[in-house]
């Protein structure tokens, strides 16, 4: 028994030593670097910013939103027609160009004011990201800034989910996440 334990305890080691070598490798210097130049430019794209400003001007009250989010991820039953309404507004459409114009992200979402989504290139787990890290570091109380997470290996791939202000007169009046196969950046 004493000989199974030991066992399994360095096998366990050994895996978790294997991913730690695997993340390792990724060069989180590129990563940063495309984040704070070539990323954060897209919280400035015209037709994210116009998507933005007219959710925020629609004033969704935290109630909606959060009354939203439950149907989102299937605790309250219903329909939400909105999750592929937000996969082809011109807000998507926009996101998709931007997704495109580089090789190495693999997804964007956009979110307003309060964290409510206002597009997405692919659907997300939830509606409301106004209690994560993601918005509340890259809307940061509208002066903006760009977060970088954690890389995680998803589908055998090594992604970081950088998120950026989306910028308008100088002030951020949203955010936005994209996510970048760390891997494929050149």
């Amino acid at each position: 028994m004493k000989r199974a334990i030991v066992i399994i305890t360095a096998m366990v080691f050994v895996v978790t030593m294997m991913g730690t070598v695997f993340a390792a490798e990724v060069d989180t210097k590129m990563l940063n670097w495309r984040a704070q130049t070539t990323l954060a430019k897209f919280g400035h794209d015209k037709g994210i910013v116009k998507a933005v400003k007219a959710q925020n001007k629609k004033g969704l009250s935290l109630s909606y939103i959060k009354d939203t989010d439950r149907v989102w991820r299937g605790i309250l039953e219903g329909t939400i027609a909105i999750q592929d309404d937000m996969m082809v507004n011109d807000c998507a459409m926009a996101a998709k160009a931007l997704m495109d114009s580089v090789g190495y992200v693999v997804e964007i979402f956009v979110m307003d004011n309060q964290g409510a989504n206002v597009c997405m290139t692919a659907k997300t787990g939830d509606y409301w990201q106004g209690d994560e890290a993601k918005f509340w570091n890259s809307y940061n109380g509208g002066i903006g800034a760009v977060f970088v997470d954690e890389v995680e290996e998803d589908g055998g791939k090594m992604i970081s989910q950088v998120s950026v202000p989306v910028i308008d007169k100088g002030m951020a009046i949203g955010a936005m996440t994209i996510g970048v196969d760390v891997n494929a950046i050149k």
